[in-house]
């Protein structure tokens, strides 16, 4: 029986592999990116094209997490620290999340929902405050 062995992932990984893995992220982070924005800025014209219903609260969300993502995917092709990716993604997401529920109060919800995701967003960014001070150290 013959053994083999996985090339590592490490440094030691082609330059093309690293190239070809962080051009995927990118077009990745850019397409979830855009969609976001999309669904965010003309829900009607995204539910449209996408054959989904027309809830413009429920497409703003969507897009807020869309472009999270994004934010996330990007943020991991600039840092390796997974924490403070996810903590940079948290902060975004939770505030444009707040802001719709904020703009979007005239279509239900409770007029306290902005002020909680807003203290999400907050709590996270104190989080990622310490992470990046804890990195400098």
């Amino acid at each position: 029986m013959t053994e083999t062995r996985q090339q590592p992932a490490g440094p030691e990984a082609g330059a093309g592999a690293r190239r070809f893995v962080a051009g995927v992220v990118l077009f990745v982070a850019v397409g979830m990116f855009g969609a976001g924005v999309w669904c965010w800025v003309d829900p009607a014209s995204f539910a449209a094209f996408t054959n989904w219903p027309n809830h413009e609260h429920f497409l703003h969300d969507a897009g807020v997490f869309q472009m999270g993502i994004g934010v996330m995917l990007v943020g991991a092709l600039w840092w390796r620290d997974v924490i403070a990716v996810v903590l940079v993604g948290a902060v975004f997401t939770n505030a444009l999340h707040a802001l719709n529920h904020a703009l979007d109060l005239d279509m239900g919800g409770r007029g306290t929902d902005p002020w909680f995701i807003g203290a999400v967003a907050l709590l996270a960014l104190a989080a990622l405050v310490v992470r990046l001070r804890m990195r400098a150290r």
